[in-house]
């Protein structure tokens, strides 16, 4: 059985708030659920570690690095879902990097088990592009709890959210109790440590609600409705929320510069949407005007 878990409360509420709907912020949400799963998982002796436990600038490539860092067993991503449209669709989806091995097992249970509490069981999709789950050296999974944008969702979520976060933390268990890897230790108390300059938070006990830390966003592996693309001459950078942007033409470098698009659209929405995607694979991004 293994001995430490990375629980991860997906988005980082800072820069990032994740999917938001009638006010309500995805990073809230995975936020609470991913302090309750690890209470539990705590209780029943994991070393539990937080990529945050409050509201923290971290991208997902310093989250997946936190995570090795540890040498953490077990990495689990908290999400909720979005469609192009509300009520478009509801449901919880488990996401893994390939379809094998022990998260495809733990993700089916999750979904199994959150379907038992009422929600529609979509699918487990591979999704080797997601920077969280790619750059993980350990086995991850990436938990989209339904759709914040279903009020079907959203009064399964908030009615049975006990239930529901200690479904995730028993699948956990039941599946690492399966593959009989390493032992498990007990550690007392609080510890504070660093991964890559950023603090993170290892603890057997609820972290206090001031403790900062952050995360950035998932989308529905599920169809969308895009817009058509178009050919993106001349160009007007404006800076991402949580990028710097590129440099400036005075401060440019003086060496020959080689733009990538992947898309341009009508609608912002969508753009946006483009944008968070690639973020979460890893990228820099910049959304511009043409």
């Amino acid at each position: 059985m293994a001995t430490k878990i990375v629980v991860d409360a997906g988005h980082n509420g800072l820069t990032d708030p994740g999917a938001v709907y009638e006010g309500r912020l995805e990073s809230d949400d995975t936020l609470r659920l991913a302090m309750a799963v690890g209470n539990i998982l705590a209780r029943n002796g994991y070393d539990v570690v937080y990529t945050r436990t409050g509201d923290l600038a971290q991208s997902v490539t310093q989250k997946a690095q936190l995570a090795n860092d540890a040498d953490a067993d077990l990495f689990v991503s908290l999400h909720r879902n979005m469609a192009t449209y509300p009520g478009q669709y509801d449901g919880v989806q488990t996401l893994v990097y390939d379809l094998g091995g022990e998260k495809l097992a733990m993700a089916e249970a999750v979904n199994k088990n959150l379907e038992a509490l009422g929600f529609r069981n979509i699918n487990v999709e591979a999704r080797p592009d997601l920077a969280v789950l790619r750059r993980t050296e350990m086995p991850s999974i990436l938990v989209e709890v339904g759709f914040i944008d279903s009020d079907k969702d959203n009064q399964l979520f908030d009615s049975r959210f006990d239930e529901i976060a200690q479904a995730i933390a028993d699948d956990v268990m039941d599946a690492l109790d399966d593959t009989q890897v390493g032992t498990v230790q007990s550690v007392p108390g609080v510890r504070i440590a660093q991964a890559n300059g950023l603090p993170y938070l290892r603890s057997e006990q609820t972290p206090p609600q001031d403790e900062t830390d952050q995360t950035p966003q998932m989308m529905t592996g599920l169809p969308s409705q895009e817009e058509p693309t178009q050919a993106a001459p001349t160009e007007t950078i404006l800076p991402s929320p949580n990028e710097a942007g590129p440099p400036s033409p005075e401060n440019a470098p003086q060496r020959p510069l080689y733009r990538v698009q992947v898309g341009a659209f009508y609608r912002l929405s969508n753009a946006v949407a483009l944008e968070q995607e690639l973020k979460r694979m890893g990228y820099n991004t910049w959304i511009v005007t043409v």
